[in-house]
């Protein structure tokens, strides 16, 4: 896999990466919009807000574990470019053993987990109570659920995206049947909510296992002395680690901007929340192309293919491009019609018009960032990502001190898309050393 490789990267091959994930990334707003839907039907506002608030806690406390999904995808990617193909083995047995390990593990500590969340985000005595029953079913599904983090970044570096495609329509699918049938059929309200999504993600977490049976195949997939290597569990914990560390900080940017925008008043705090929406739709076209990188950048560094890691890089970049301007310009035009589906409030589709040259920039602006992220990842330059994620909150909150007091919300805006910039340009300082590494 050395020239040949180069010359099997085609825009085909891109885009057959890319679709998928889209695809599937597509299904996931629907998912949530039927879990609100069948227990809004209960015409009581208490049982929406538990299942809102439930969800959301177990979503932030499983993004701890999303180091699993992007560290599996680089590492695995490059065994499969070295041709190794004992050691693409071994990785998947090592991600689940830390999916499930980090799954018994919230299982073990739910109650501090659940109360300190809610000393954070706390709620009514109603929606608090019904909120702790629907996390106390659906908890005991997460070694199956954070799991998946390692299987979907397994069958993401072995470019089987439609396999990922497929994962998804079903757990999804079945979600969304078990929720009508549990709530509206049943009457079981929230806990039939939470008892339906923990069904989806143990039968998704099997049909993975499924989908990835080839490595099962393998012997070296339990061999245990292999798995438990002590310099390749290393690596793994310093990639994961740095992944890790990166993320944190990324959210911890979104949610101060949550936070400075509150200090505007509940108009501008609704319509900040609703022009991110543009942000998460931007960023769930994108993560096809990037994740393309991850697997394509991953395997051309394995195979010390520099030739090849430079058009990977190229290719996919040059297709999240595409995307960016169509976005750009489809929130350029259209961008007030989709503000008034998002609400009917008319002062704040005053205000999130006001705003909405931010949403039409944004695309354009982060595109760097997005990509930049996926090629890194594929290469497990994640120390890169760390220390230039960390420069780049440091710019955001410089950008805040001087934008904010000048420029308001709009200066909020700005300072976002200023670390953005910063995101793109420190990673685009270190790529020189990224591609020399290929050879």
């Amino acid at each position: 896999m050395s020239e040949s490789f180069a010359g099997s990267l085609t825009h085909s091959r891109v885009l057959k990466i890319a679709i998928p994930i889209v695809l599937a990334n597509a299904t996931v707003p629907i998912l949530g919009a039927v879990d609100t839907g069948v227990v809004g039907q209960m015409q009581a506002a208490a049982p929406i807000g538990a299942v809102g608030i439930g969800a959301i806690i177990l979503t932030a406390i499983y993004w701890i574990f999303g180091f699993l999904r992007m560290g599996t995808t680089g590492l695995t990617a490059q065994a499969l470019g070295a041709g190794d193909k004992g050691e693409v083995a071994a990785l998947l047995t090592r991600s689940l053993l830390i999916g499930l390990a980090g799954g018994l593990l919230m299982i073990a500590l739910q109650v501090p987990l659940f109360f300190g969340a809610f000393l954070v985000a706390p709620a009514s005595p109603e929606v608090e109570s019904l909120a702790r029953d629907y996390m106390a079913i659906r908890v005991w599904s997460a070694p199956g659920a954070i799991g998946l983090y390692g299987i979907t970044g397994w069958l993401i570096a072995r470019e089987r995206t439609r396999a990922v495609l497929i994962l998804q329509l079903w757990m999804n699918g079945l979600n969304i049947t078990l929720d009508l049938w549990f709530v509206l059929g049943l009457a079981w309200g929230v806990n039939g909510v939470a008892l339906a999504t923990l069904l989806a993600e143990w039968s998704g977490f099997s049909l993975g296992l499924w989908l990835c049976r080839d490595a099962f195949r393998r012997p070296e997939w339990r061999d245990w002395a292999r798995v438990f290597d002590r310099v390749i569990l290393k690596r793994m914990a310093v990639v994961n680690g740095d992944i890790m560390a990166r993320s944190a900080m990324l959210q911890t940017l979104f949610v101060s901007f949550l936070f400075y925008g509150a200090n505007y008043g509940d108009v501008t705090l609704a319509a900040n929340q609703i022009l991110l929406q543009f942000l998460h739709i931007t960023a769930y076209a994108m993560d096809g192309f990037a994740f393309g990188a991850e697997a394509l950048v991953g395997q051309a560094l394995g195979a010390r293919n520099r030739v090849g890691l430079r058009r990977a890089a190229v290719l996919s970049s040059f297709w999240g491009g595409v995307i960016v301007l169509v976005l750009a310009a489809v929130f350029a035009l259209c961008g007030g019609m989709i503000i008034d589906l998002m609400t009917n409030a008319p002062d704040v589709r005053v205000e999130a018009r006001a705003y909405l040259i931010w949403m039409a920039l944004a695309p354009l602006i982060g595109w760097a960032a997005w990509m930049l992220d996926g090629i890194f990842i594929g290469a497990t330059r994640t120390r890169d990502l760390r220390n230039m994620m960390a420069l780049s909150f440091a710019v955001y909150l410089v950008a805040l001190a001087v934008c904010l007091p000048l420029w308001g919300n709009h200066g909020l805006w700005l300072a976002l898309l200023i670390s953005f910039v910063a995101r793109g340009v420190t990673l685009a300082s270190k790529y020189p050393a990224l591609e020399a590494q290929a050879g």
